[in-house]
């Protein structure tokens, strides 16, 4: 059952459908683990891209998001509303730079992400909590992609 302070946001619309994850993040459990897992397919569907194109996407993906969770907090009245994933998205697309390929690495990728994002270690926590606006919602997850991202890598070249 959807929450009251979503009903102002519409699937119809283009901002509001990205900012939900396309409807993952309305799960009435664990709604940033459920958009983290719809950005697998969105994943696969861009690994293959040179490194240039994928990072080009990411950065596009980024300022896109800083409107599409603005646009989410304004009809919702409530800042990173935990419905909005389109940062979890974004955040695992960075920690999935450069991957090895194979299931396993997006488990890896999935879990030190999952990780960062929940247990926001310092720096992480400190914008979560001082940054604000579409800017902020994207910017925590961005630095948990970067640490997830960096702990993946050094997983890859000692393994």
């Amino acid at each position: 059952m959807r929450k009251p302070e979503l009903a102002a946001l519409k699937l119809s619309n283009p901002l509001h459908l990205l900012a939900l994850g396309f409807g993952s993040g309305l799960s009435p459990v664990m709604p940033g683990t459920m958009g983290t897992l719809a950005a697998i397919p969105l994943y696969l569907l861009v690994q293959g891209l040179p490194l240039w194109a994928y990072v080009g996407l990411l950065v596009l993906g980024f300022v896109a998001g800083i409107k599409i969770c603005e646009a989410a907090t304004r009809a919702i009245g409530r800042h990173d509303h935990g419905a909005i994933v389109w940062d979890e998205i974004i955040g695992f697309g960075i920690t999935m730079i450069a991957a090895p390929a194979g299931w396993g690495w997006i488990a890896a990728g999935f879990v030190l992400f999952r990780f960062f994002d929940i247990i926001k270690p310092w720096p992480i926590r400190w914008f979560d909590r001082k940054v604000h606006g579409g800017f902020g919602i994207m910017l925590d997850d961005v630095i948990a992609g970067l640490f997830a991202l960096a702990c993946l890598q050094l997983l890859a070249a000692f393994l």
